[in-house]
């Protein structure tokens, strides 16, 4: 059977860059589930189920910016 989605790469813990890459690759899903509930917003018809996607919207952007601020002291830090 063939996966739709491949595995992600493989991070080595004992590379420098590696809270760096783990960082990376949460922003982009973060991104990623946001333009996803951007659309959810967009084609749910009632207010109720527009709330919860925009309540979830609000918590993946302050994520997104936490991963964000720690990704740039990695940066600082090398």
């Amino acid at each position: 059977m063939l996966k739709i989605v491949p595995d992600p790469p493989l991070l080595s813990t004992d590379s420098p860059h590696c809270l760096e890459d783990i960082l990376v690759h949460a922003g982009e899903h973060l991104a990623c589930a946001l333009a996803v509930g951007q659309q959810a917003v967009l084609l749910h018809p009632d207010r109720h189920g527009q709330a919860l996607v925009r309540t979830a919207l609000h918590e993946m952007e302050t994520a997104r910016w936490r991963v964000e601020q720690a990704l740039a002291c990695v940066q600082v830090a090398h």
